[in-house]
C-alpha cells in the first residue's frame, strides 16, 4: 500500500458485533488485544513507522495528522472487508492512543459508534505544561534539529506501571522507546494536546473514559474535562482510586480484572444497541471518502512495504500488522 505511515501502533479489533480500531501507545503490550480477544473481539494491528516492529526514526512524529490519517486509511481498509462490513465500529485508546482515538472522531465523526479512553492524552494538565517561553525557544529549534532527544522529561515507565514485575518486563522489551523524547515530537504532541482542549466541545460520540486518580502522567482532570466539556448524549467517566497511568497494563492483576470488566460491560452493551442502520449509512460514507483517498495516494505516492533493519537487530518491513482472534 501507499500509505504514509508515520510512528504508531494500532489494533483494529472485531467481534460478533463490532468493528474495534485501537490505536495503542505501550508498544509490545500484546496481552491488552489478546485479552479483549479473548472476550470475543478479533483484532488486527499495525505498528507505526518507527515504532514497534515498524521501520523509521525510532519515536519521531514529523507531523501528528500523518498518524490520524494512516489509522483512518487502515481501519476502513479493513472495515471494507465483506465480513466486517456489518459490524458496528468502536475505537479504543490509551494515552496517546486516545488521542488519536479523538481525532479520527473529529476526522469522520458518523462513521464510529463509540470509543472507550483509557488514561486519554486529549489536554495537558497544568502541572506539567511547559512555560510559554520554553515553548516558544524550543519551536524555533525544532526545524534545525527536529530528530535531537533533547526535551527533558521523568522515566515514564516507572511512573506509568505500578507493579514492578510488569514493570521491568516493559523495561527489558527492545521495542520499548525509552530515551528521551525526540524535540518535534514532543512538540506535535503538545500542540495536539492543545487542539483537542479547545474542541473538546465538538466530540458527540458515545465513549467511556477510565482514569487511574493516582495518575502522574495524564492528569485526571483532563478526563474530567473530556466528560464535562463534551456534547455526546452517551457518555460514562469511571475514576479508579489509587490506580496510575497503566490501567490495563501495570496494575496488580486484581486491578486489571476489574478495569477489563467495566470496559466489556460498557462495550458489550453499546455494542448490541447500535443499529443496522447506524452502522451502514455512515459507512458507505466514509468508504467513499476511503477510495477517492485511495486515487488521490496511488497518484501522488510510489511508497511500499520495503524491508529495515533497526538498532535492536529486527528486519522488518516498513509498517507490521499483525492479527489474533
Amino acid at each position: 500500500m501507499a500509505f504514509e505511515y508515520q510512528e504508531m501502533v494500532a489494533f483494529d479489533l472485531f467481534s460478533e458485533g463490532s468493528c474495534f480500531p485501537l490505536p495503542w501507545v505501550w508498544h509490545g503490550v500484546q496481552w491488552i488485544h489478546e485479552r479483549l480477544a479473548a472476550a470475543g473481539y478479533g483484532v488486527f494491528g499495525i505498528d507505526y513507522e518507527g515504532h514497534g516492529r515498524s521501520k523509521g526514526a525510532r519515536c519521531y512524529i514529523k507531523k501528528f495528522e500523518n498518524i490520524v490519517n494512516d489509522c483512518s486509511n487502515f481501519f476502513k481498509s479493513i472495515c471494507a472487508q465483506e465480513e466486517y462490513r456489518d459490524k458496528s465500529r468502536f475505537l479504543y485508546g490509551e494515552s496517546m492512543g486516545g488521542a488519536v482515538a479523538l481525532l479520527l472522531h473529529k476526522k469522520d465523526p458518523s462513521f464510529w459508534n463509540g470509543a472507550v479512553l483509557v488514561a486519554p492524552m486529549c489536554k495537558i494538565s497544568e502541572k506539567v505544561k511547559p512555560h510559554p517561553v520554553v515553548v516558544n525557544i524550543l519551536t524555533k529549534m525544532e526545524e534545525i534539529i527536529p530528530k535531537w532527544k533533547i526535551v527533558p522529561t521523568k522515566d515514564v515507565i516507572d511512573s506509568a506501571f505500578k507493579d514492578p514485575i510488569k514493570r521491568e518486563v516493559i523495561r527489558n522489551n527492545k521495542l520499548i522507546y525509552q530515551d528521551k523524547p525526540r524535540l518535534k515530537t514532543a512538540l506535535e504532541m503538545l500542540r495536539t494536546s492543545i487542539s483537542l482542549e479547545d474542541g473538546l466541545n465538538e466530540v458527540t460520540l458515545p465513549f467511556f473514559v477510565l482514569h487511574g486518580e493516582a495518575d502522574i502522567v495524564t492528569d485526571p482532570e483532563v478526563s474530567k474535562a473530556l466528560y464535562e466539556k463534551a456534547s455526546s448524549k452517551d457518555k460514562t467517566i469511571k475514576l479508579f482510586p489509587g490506580m496510575w497511568h497503566g490501567l490495563t497494563s501495570g496494575e496488580p492483576d486484581e486491578n486489571i480484572e476489574i478495569v477489563f470488566a467495566d470496559i466489556t460491560a460498557w462495550l458489550d452493551k453499546r455494542c448490541n444497541a447500535v443499529t443496522f442502520e447506524q452502522i451502514l449509512r455512515p459507512l458507505n460514507q466514509g468508504f467513499e471518502k476511503f477510495d477517492n483517498a485511495m486515487v488521490s495516494m496511488a497518484a501522488t505516492s510510489g511508497r511500499t512495504q520495503s524491508n529495515g533493519t533497526y538498532l535492536c537487530g529486527l528486519k522488518r518491513p516498513r509498517t507490521q500488522r499483525r492479527s489474533a482472534m
